[in-house]
């Protein structure tokens, strides 16, 4: 194990941060609770999530001022702290986005993330004094914040690419493309939901009076079992963090998700559930679409409910 690796193996097991850890993240989690801010902060309306785009523009401007203050000569301190002055602004969306992101971890992931929090937090402070610093000491302070910049880009990569955070948990999911029985008929009342398995990948069933719906049972944000969670007005909420789901597309209408569900087709044949993947485009079985809602309307209707 490398050294980067042993001092983060460190950070994921130092159990005394959490003292700190809690109390800050339950202050965030009640700040952001409201759906507006929630949804923007998560960048839910933009199918990606908001905090790395904007790390890319601190990260950016900073860097280049480093580049200039090393190569620039003399005559470049002015564009070097116009480049600062971008980063020390955007940093300020990017620190609220990415404490909205944090709010939502535990464990190693947390302790991780609240270290990369300060190194961030030290980085700004080091840039924003250089600001009104003279040209020397400018240039000191922006090289300090540069090293306090690379140890939260390590840890940054490290929570996302290393531990997974925020990434979307169904992007390696392969549900079936022919119709596959997943479950009785009977075993789905009206207004029921219901967790099946699909070849390996888990479905979420909830049955209405003339159709079934089947979204991916595990949460985009953060693997949530969306089974264990409340349907109300057409929509399941994750009860791990409050990600709410449409349950006719897996469409989002609250973050902090900010990937749609997996959408599947369902129907009864036989007296059984099957589901299916979309064709794509939507084409295949076009012809036999208004049929086979009428005969699922049908046998949704006779079938006892359980």
């Amino acid at each position: 194990m490398s050294m980067p690796h042993r001092a983060v193996h460190r950070l994921e097991n130092a159990e005394a941060l959490d003292k700190v850890a809690e109390p800050v993240s339950s202050a965030v989690q009640r700040a952001i609770q409201p759906r507006i801010v929630r949804n923007l902060l998560s960048g839910t309306n933009t199918g990606h999530p908001l905090h790395p785009v904007l790390t890319d523009v601190v990260i950016g401007a900073w860097s280049m001022a480093g580049l200039l203050d090393v190569a620039g000569g003399p005559d470049a301190e002015p564009a070097a702290g116009l480049l600062t002055a971008a980063g020390v602004v955007a940093a300020v969306p990017t620190a609220l986005t990415g404490l909205n992101d944090w709010a939502d971890t535990l464990g190693a992931e947390r302790r991780v993330g609240l270290v990369h929090a300060g190194a961030n937090t030290v980085a700004l402070a080091l840039y924003a004094a250089s600001l009104g610093a003279r040209s020397r000491r400018a240039k000191a302070l922006r090289f300090a914040g540069m090293a306090a910049m690379g140890i939260s880009a390590y840890l940054g990569g490290h929570l996302t690419f290393t531990r997974g955070v925020n990434v979307n948990r169904t992007a390696w999911q392969q549900g079936p493309e022919e119709w596959t029985p997943v479950l009785a008929a009977s075993e789905l009342a009206e207004g029921e939901h219901r967790t099946a398995d699909a070849d390996g990948v888990q479905i979420l069933l909830y049955r209405t009076a003339t159709k079934l719906h089947a979204i991916a049972a595990t949460c985009t944000h953060l693997g949530g079992p969306l089974g264990e969670g409340t349907v109300e007005n057409g929509c399941v909420t994750c009860p791990w963090h409050g990600s709410t789901f449409r349950l006719d597309d897996g469409g989002i209408e609250r973050g902090p998700a900010s990937a749609p569900q997996p959408s599947y087709e369902a129907r009864i044949q036989n007296g059984r559930i099957e589901v299916r993947v979309p064709p794509p485009g939507g084409q295949s079985d076009m012809a036999d679409e208004g049929a086979h809602h009428r005969r699922t309307r049908r046998l949704l209707a006779r079938t006892p409910a359980s």
